[in-house]
């Protein structure tokens, strides 16, 4: 699995919330229409005006690499890029292992209890 996670910055904070009401038909379409999209998410964060939270699930990298080349991917680039960026922060990850957060006891763990 691959993991997107990041940031975009609008230049002007007061157009966030359309900027991610504009983004939802592209979201709807990557989900929709892409193999291997798991998770493909543009939404406003709560805490910084003006910045748009990323967080995307790829199944792998034949996956993510067709993305780069579908036109979703162009119209979401095309679309924000309409609104001007102040600047963006994107990083992708590779997981090698998931399991829950919770054990059966329901007690959060950050240690990795299944690998043991």
């Amino acid at each position: 699995m691959i993991i997107i996670a990041g940031t975009i910055d609008l230049a002007d904070p007061s157009r966030r919330d359309e900027a991610v009401e504009k983004a939802k038909p592209l979201q709807q379409a990557t989900r929709d229409d892409e193999p291997g999209c798991h998770a493909y998410v543009f939404s406003k964060d709560p805490c910084v005006d003006g910045r748009i939270s990323v967080y995307e699930l790829w199944e792998d990298e034949a996956s993510l690499a067709a993305h780069f080349e579908h036109e979703n991917y162009f119209n979401m680039r095309t679309m924000l890029g309409e609104f001007g960026l102040a600047g963006a922060d994107n990083n992708k990850y590779r997981v090698d292992h998931k399991e829950p957060v919770y054990d059966e006891t329901m007690t959060p763990r950050a240690d990795f209890f299944t690998l043991k």
